[in-house]
């Protein structure tokens, strides 16, 4: 079987991978040379720093003055189990689920915290459940953008505004990307590393009036680690949103996101990268549109991630071979692109359908996935002529 001739251009930056995420254009390791290191966070030039990544963000995202923002330890896990821990137990709780992470809340919240009254609405890959059907009665945790499976909410249109019980929001791929109702989410976590480009081992976590309530008006029954606590004496602790972090945070990463931060404002803050990943998915979309081998896992363009973006191989010739070829089809395309120094890290999660996943974030340039389209068409015949002379 013939083959596509390599193409002649490879992509300037083949970093693909959907997180860690591509480092901002222009970034190198000069941007941390005035990184606080060998010092104390307690500092007042330490705490200045955390203090103006909680500001920047607030600024570059219009979170409200009526939200509390903190660096926490533990990246959107750690944040994400802080808000679950927390809150949860009050009321009943919905868990919306859809792909991997989702899953894991819908775990934790059932078999951790082994709450009893405990709906999971939950879809296949490539699919929302109805979102008609929550019930805002209860508690509702979900992920703004499944980076697994390549699906996200279309918009907060289907969040009551009058509703009775939080919305605890898994936003690590959506922060920085979608325009987020700040009004509609009552407790919002997410990463560095992900649209920003930053680095790991930190999260963010925003609480909105209605979560420093339940803080306030509700004890867990169950202990709660040191790094959970988000009250002192039964009260709200208002220390770790300003500043004040519950652990020792790496002030290297803080330099690090400080310069992402200062980078988004260059380009016009959200709107700019919202413009950066509007660029990048709509050369994409338009790939795969043409592409007769490959398709989007999101069924629904409407629910179709703009950052994560998942696909799956259709070509009829793939149905022909054995199961474990087709469970291994997104490797093998991986691991072509990335021995040829053009594409890294875009096989699938270990958990969605085999298949790619390209994140088109805002540090992606929209020229190097230009660049990378000739080459996944050329490793899919590669995989097609090996595939029919290993048969």
């Amino acid at each position: 079987m013939d083959t596509l001739p390599k193409p002649d251009i490879r992509p300037a930056n083949p970093r693909f991978s959907s997180g860690p995420c591509a480092k901002r254009p222009g970034w190198s390791l000069a941007g941390l040379e005035d990184a606080f290191v060998g010092r104390s966070h307690r500092h007042k030039i330490g705490k200045a720093k955390l203090v103006d990544v909680i500001e920047r963000t607030r600024s570059v995202l219009g979170i409200p003055d009526t939200h509390h923002i903190a660096i926490v330890p533990g990246s959107d896990t750690g944040a994400m189990e802080m808000a679950l821990w927390s809150l949860l137990g009050a009321r009943g709780v919905d868990m919306l689920v859809w792909e991997s992470f989702g899953a894991t809340w819908a775990t934790d919240v059932k078999d951790h915290l082994r709450l009893d009254d405990v709906r999971v609405l939950e879809a296949p890959y490539g699919q929302l459940p109805d979102l008609g059907t929550v019930d805002f009665s209860h508690d509702v945790v979900f992920t703004w953008n499944g980076t697994t499976s390549g699906v996200r909410v279309p918009d907060g249109e289907w969040i009551k505004a009058d509703r009775q019980g939080l919305t605890l929001c898994d936003a690590t791929s959506a922060a920085f990307a979608y325009d987020m109702p700040w009004d509609k989410l009552d407790v919002t976590t997410w990463s560095w590393q992900k649209v920003m480009g930053g680095e790991a081992a930190h999260g963010m976590l925003v609480l909105g009036p209605r979560a420093v309530e339940r803080l306030e008006s509700y004890t867990p029954p169950w202990p709660l680690p040191k790094v959970f606590r988000l009250t002192k004496a039964g009260k709200f602790n208002p220390d770790p949103f300003k500043g004040i972090t519950i652990n020792t945070p790496s002030m290297l990463a803080v330099e690090d996101a400080l310069d992402s931060l200062k980078w988004a404002e260059s380009i016009g803050g959200l709107k700019g990268m919202m413009a950066c990943i509007e660029a990048n998915s709509k050369a994409t979309f338009a790939w795969v549109e043409k592409s007769p081998w490959v398709d989007f896992l999101a069924s629904d363009p409407a629910s179709r991630s703009k950052t994560s973006v998942c696909l799956k191989v259709i070509d009829p010739w793939l149905e022909a071979q054995d199961d474990d070829f087709k469970a291994g089809i997104g490797k093998r395309i991986a691991d072509l692109l990335d021995g040829e120094g053009a594409a890294f890290d875009i096989k699938h999660h270990m958990a969605a359908p085999p298949g790619l996943r390209i994140w088109n974030g805002a540090t992606v340039e929209t020229s190097d996935l230009e660049a990378l389209f000739p080459w996944l068409d050329w490793a899919w015949e590669t995989v097609k002529a090996e595939g029919g002379a290993d048969a």
